[in-house]
């Protein structure tokens, strides 16, 4: 079983693919890694030796902030712009959509369950 940054690969998928269940690491990354370490995209993870493997190991270590770290540093970045009172900062305070999309229809994900006022009455 590979177990790459703290997480385990699943052993069937291809190398390309499995490379992106680790967080930070998306389509363009997994294949940029693969080439620098020649290997090939279509090989399964099962079949990775472990010097392919710990070569892959040492090249996220080295090039890429993946997992904690990643995960650390756009929560910072958030909290800062919270701080500071920009826009963007009071658009993450007030749990609403932060790039400008429209509000008086959709952003359900972003705001919520819809809440109402007094709701229905049931008939007696």
């Amino acid at each position: 079983m590979a177990r790459l940054a703290g997480v385990d690969l699943p052993k069937e998928k291809r190398a390309v693919i499995g490379l992106t269940y680790i967080y930070g690491i998306g389509r363009s990354n997994a294949k940029k890694i693969l080439s620098e370490c020649s290997i090939d995209e279509n090989t399964k993870i099962r079949d990775l030796t472990d010097e392919q493997i710990g070569a892959i190991r040492s090249n996220i270590q080295d090039k890429h902030k993946v997992e904690g770290t990643l995960r650390t540093e756009v929560q910072m970045n958030i909290k800062r712009l919270m701080d500071i009172g920009c826009y963007k900062g009071l658009r993450h305070r007030r749990g609403l959509p932060v790039n400008g999309q429209r509000t008086k229809t959709n952003a359900r994900t972003r705001k919520g369950k819809r809440r109402t006022v007094g709701g229905k009455r049931k008939k007696k």
